[in-house]
C-alpha cells in the first residue's frame, strides 16, 4: 500500500461539518484514499456507510434527497455517522443534491469524490460556498514514491538517504521521470503490465471523462492536439500555430486546453511580466500533471529512455509540480519570464510582494554559475533571493542585493517558500 500525504488533513477535517470533496484525475487513487480514511475511523469504533454511483445497486438511493437520507438512516440510526460518496460526478446537478441534504442538517459526516474538475459544471462550487473544503488528490507525488521505493525506511531522513546514496537516488529519479504516478503504474512489475495499464487509463480518460463530461465528439482532434503539447513540454504555445495544424479552430483549441486543464491532464503556466512592451505577456507553457502520462502520449514510455532534452523538460516539469504541491493550499502564483530577446527564467514565484525566480538545471553542476537570463532578472527586479535548483550542489552564492541559493531538487520537499 502507496500512504498517502493527503490522508492526515482529511483525517483533521472529519470533526468539521463542511463536506470534504475530494477531486482529482482517474486511478489517482480517490477510492483508496476514501477506503483508508473509513479504516480510520472504524478503527475508532465509528459508524461509516460507502456509496458509489459507479455500483448500479446504489445508484437508486440518489434518486432523491430523501430517498438517500433513509438509506443513510436505516445503515446508520439516527446518530452520527460517516457517509462516503464516490464518483459524485455522475449525478445531475450534484451540488444541489448535497445542499440540500447539508442544509437539512442530518447528523452525518459526508465525504464525497469525483474524477475531473467538478466545478467545470458548476455542480459542487458554487452551490456548496460555505458548506464544503476541496481537497486535490494528484496522482503519486516525488515524496510518496521516493518513500514507499525506500520500503519507508527513511521517514525522518529522506534527504539525508538521497545526499548520501547518489546512485540509488538517480535511478529512483529515472523511473519516476520515465513512469510517473499513477498508483497502479507503480506497482506493477513489468514494462508490459505498465504500459498495458497507462493505456487502460488514458483510454479510459478519453472515452468516460470526454465523452461523457464534456460531450466532445472529435476525441481524436483532442488526443491530437494533447499528442502534440506533450512533445512541447516546457515550451511556449502558439494557438494559431496549433489551430492551423489540426484544422480546427481558435476556440476551440483553448477550449481543448481548457478541459485538459480541468480534468487533471496539464497545467498551463502564465507569463510574470511588469513591462509588457519587452516581455512576452500571452503565450503560455505547458506542463503535464502526471509525467508517466505525458511520456505514453508522445511514445516515449519506458525503454529505450529519454533524450537529454527531454530529460531536462521533464525534470522542468517535476520541479514545478513540487513547486505546485508546496502552493497547493495558498494563493501564491507561479510564472515564466522571457523577453521578446529570448532572456528566460524557467519559474517566478510571486509571494505577495516577494519575488523568487527558480531555474533549474537537469545537471550535476561543479560549481555555482550562474547565467545571463537571471543576472538580468536580479538586475531588473532585485529579489532577496534566487534559487537554481540541480541534481546535487548544494553552495550559496550573491548578486548585488540578491541571495542566490543551489540545491538539489528534492530539498524542494522539505525548504519553506
Amino acid at each position: 500500500m502507496i500512504e498517502r500525504t493527503l490522508l492526515q488533513p482529511l483525517i483533521d477535517h472529519l470533526p468539521k461539518k463542511e463536506i470534504s470533496v475530494i477531486v482529482g484525475p482517474r486511478q489517482a487513487g480517490k477510492t483508496t484514499l476514501m477506503q483508508m480514511l473509513k479504516k480510520h475511523l472504524e478503527t475508532n469504533g465509528e459508524k461509516t456507510l460507502y456509496l458509489s454511483l459507479d455500483f448500479e445497486s446504489d445508484q437508486p438511493h440518489f434518486q432523491s434527497q430523501a430517498g438517500l437520507l433513509k438509506k443513510i438512516q436505516l445503515e446508520l440510526g439516527q446518530k452520527k455517522g460517516y457517509v462516503f460518496i464516490d464518483e459524485i460526478q455522475r449525478k445531475e446537478n450534484a451540488g444541489l443534491f448535497l445542499k440540500g441534504i447539508y442544509d437539512l442538517d442530518p447528523p452525518y459526516k459526508f465525504i464525497v469524490s469525483g474524477s475531473g474538475n467538478l466545478e467545470l459544471k458548476e455542480k459542487i462550487h458554487e452551490s456548496l460556498v460555505g458548506r464544503k473544503r476541496l481537497f486535490e488528490l494528484g496522482t503519486i507525488s516525488l515524496e510518496e514514491f521516493l518513500q514507499f521505493k525506500t520500503e519507508y525506511r527513511y521517514r525522518d531522513k529522506l534527504s539525508d538517504f538521497l545526499s548520501l546514496e547518489k546512485e540509488k537516488a538517480r535511478e529512483l529519479l529515472t523511473d519516476y521521470l520515465i513512469f510517473g504516478g499513477y498508483p497502479r503504474v507503480i506497482l506493477e512489475e513489468t514494462l508490459m503490465e505498465k504500459s498495458r495499464t497507462i493505456d487502460e487509463i488514458y483510454r479510459s480518460y478519453l472515452e468516460r471523462d470526454l465523452a461523457y463530461i464534456f460531450r466532445i465528439d472529435k476525441v481524436e482532434s483532442f488526443n491530437s492536439l494533447i499528442k502534440i503539447l506533450a512533445g512541447q513540454t516546457g515550451q511556449l504555445v502558439n494557438f494559431s500555430e496549433l489551430s492551423s495544424t489540426l484544422g480546427i479552430s481558435l476556440p476551440t483549441v483553448k477550449n481543448y486546453l481548457e478541459y485538459a486543464r480541468k480534468t487533471f491532464i496539464i497545467n498551463p503556466v502564465t507569463p510574470f511580466f511588469r513591462n509588457a512592451r519587452k516581455e512576452i505577456t500571452k503565450s503560455p507553457v505547458i506542463y503535464f500533471y502526471d509525467l508517466g502520462l505525458r511520456n505514453y502520449i508522445s511514445g516515449r514510455f519506458g525503454p529505450p529512455g529519454l533524450t537529454p532534452t527531454e530529460s531536462g523538460f521533464l525534470f522542468q516539469n517535476l520541479v514545478f509540480n513540487l513547486l505546485k504541491e508546496k502552493l497547493s493550499f495558498r494563493s501564491e502564483e507561479i510564472h515564466f519570464w522571457r523577453t521578446k530577446d529570448k532572456a528566460e527564467v524557467d519559474f517566478v514565484v510571486e509571494t505577495g510582494r516577494k519575488l523568487i525566480p527558480i531555474e533549474v538545471k537537469h545537471k550535476t553542476l561543479a560549481r555555482p554559475v550562474i547565467e545571463r537570463p537571471l543576472r538580468g532578472f536580479i538586475s531588473k527586479y532585485e529579489p532577496e533571493e534566487a534559487w537554481i535548483v540541480n541534481l546535487e550542489l548544494k553552495d550559496s552564492t550573491q548578486v548585488n542585493r540578491t541571495a542566490v541559493h543551489f540545491f538539489p531538487y528534492y530539498e524542494l520537499l522539505f525548504r519553506e517558500i
